[in-house]
């Protein structure tokens, strides 16, 4: 019995990974990591620069060009730092010049002049629409040197004018004793590890679900499953599909994984000091980890990282039961398309209150969610990393998948022997369920 669940295993993973859309799927899959991965030396290579400044030529008809500079840059330091990329310079060409120089770039013209009503006037010149952004800086900055003029024209000092346009400081004070300082950069560092790990988990399931219903179906659509039956148990060719499918997702997975690292050694190898925040990709990384440190995620990340592997492995294992379950069901693939709906609405509602999980700390309604299967795997880590649930809601989480997996064999190699040479929907789930009182 065993080395037929080894042949059928072996021959079905062979179906899946001999084939020339594997190996072309796994090419691009490949290429678009390393691509995304490099996105910024990909754009520097044909033209784009990162590190280039974005040059404001400063056209003073008034004479405040060394306060507006200093407001300017005092701005700038209160925005993010990828939105301060900015050189500003004191020009005193002509602005018909200055439109030749910035033709196809871009650069800024920024042209003060005075005025009878409202003491001063700005005019922004570009070769194209100016940023959101940077447009908001600069208004701010001409609004500064304004209401320091008007301000002068009451006859302050310039102390006195330098008090009024600090920015005011700020200092918060939490009076709950138990909040979380870090609270903020831990939902930040949730949400790219939903990201980066549970979007790649979510494809994973929506392709293990499809290959076993199309699978099944192809063989009941040519009768070669009664051909396959006769052979071997429905018991062990229920499982042997279960078991090659989740080993084959695994191995895509483990690939995806080696192509990320491909990736990030092309860019360590080539032009790496570039990044879309002017530092050093190895720099960029550090600062990942001294934040992660620093918030204690890391220490909880390697604390539940080996049973939150599990909490994968197990919910590959039981979408894989359940595909199998539904597919000996249904007749054709586009009867199993239409139960298979179900299941892509509840992972999209796991995916969903992952993404919010933040909004629910200190709630009930986001520990219980965490160990419900087919959406823990989404759930569970994420709160677990932003300190909502502990090792024990994690063991809780593993022990319910592991429940559910076996009343899904349990009671799920009934139903397959029931519907996998069925070939009528008639009386179907009166078959089915009958077949759930009775003992195998």
């Amino acid at each position: 019995m065993k080395d037929k669940a080894k042949f059928l295993i072996k021959q079905s993973l062979k179906k899946k990974m001999k084939t020339k859309w594997f190996l072309v799927a796994n090419i691009i899959l490949c290429l678009l990591l390393v691509a995304l991965i490099n996105m910024d030396n990909i754009i520097s290579f044909f033209g784009g620069d990162f590190d280039e400044k974005t040059k404001i030529y400063v056209v003073d008809e008034v004479g405040v060009y060394e306060s507006y500079e200093t407001i300017f840059n005092e701005l700038g330091k209160s925005m993010p730092e990828d939105f301060t990329n900015y050189e500003l310079v004191k020009d005193s060409t002509s602005i018909e010049e200055l439109k030749e120089d910035i033709k196809e770039k871009d650069d800024i013209i920024v042209n003060i002049k005075a005025s009878d009503e409202e003491l001063i006037e700005a005019n922004l010149i570009s070769y194209e629409p100016i940023e959101t952004i940077t447009k908001q800086l600069l208004t701010t900055s001409l609004t500064s040197i304004k209401t320091s003029l008007s301000l002068a024209s009451f006859g302050l000092t310039e102390e006195e004018l330098m008090k009024i346009s600090e920015p005011i400081t700020i200092n918060e004070e939490f009076t709950n004793p138990d909040i979380d300082e870090n609270a903020e950069a831990k939902d930040i560092l949730s949400t790219g590890s939903l990201i980066i790990f549970l979007i790649p988990f979510f494809i994973l399931v929506i392709l293990i679900v499809q290959m076993i219903g199309a699978e099944i179906n192809d063989e009941k659509s040519t009768r070669g499953m009664e051909i396959i039956i006769s052979n071997v148990s429905p018991k062990v060719h229920f499982l042997s599909k279960i078991l090659a499918t989740t080993g084959f997702a695994i191995i895509q997975c483990l690939l995806t994984f080696v192509y990320g690292i491909f990736g990030l050694l092309i860019r360590r190898l080539g032009a790496g000091s570039i990044s879309l925040a002017n530092n050093d990709f190895g720099e960029s990384l550090k600062n990942v980890y001294e934040t992660l440190k620093n918030t204690g995620m890391l220490d909880s990340l390697l604390q539940g990282l080996p049973i939150i592997i599990i909490i994968f492995l197990f919910s590959f294992l039981i979408y894989a039961l359940l595909a199998g379950i539904l597919a000996s069901m249904t007749t054709s693939i586009e009867d199993f398309q239409q139960l298979q709906s179900p299941l892509m609405i509840l992972i999209m509602f796991g995916y969903y209150v992952a993404l919010m999980a933040s909004m629910f700390e200190g709630s009930i309604f986001i520990k219980v969610v965490s160990y419900l299967p087919f959406i823990s795997a989404l759930v569970a880590p994420i709160t677990f990393l932003l300190g909502q649930t502990t090792i024990l809601d994690l063991c809780i989480t593993l022990g319910v998948l592991v429940f559910t997996t076996y009343i899904l064999i349990h009671y799920g190699i009934r139903i397959y022997k029931v519907g996998i040479l069925n070939y009528s929907s008639k009386d179907l789930w009166k078959k089915v369920f009958k077949s759930l009182r009775n003992k195998e």
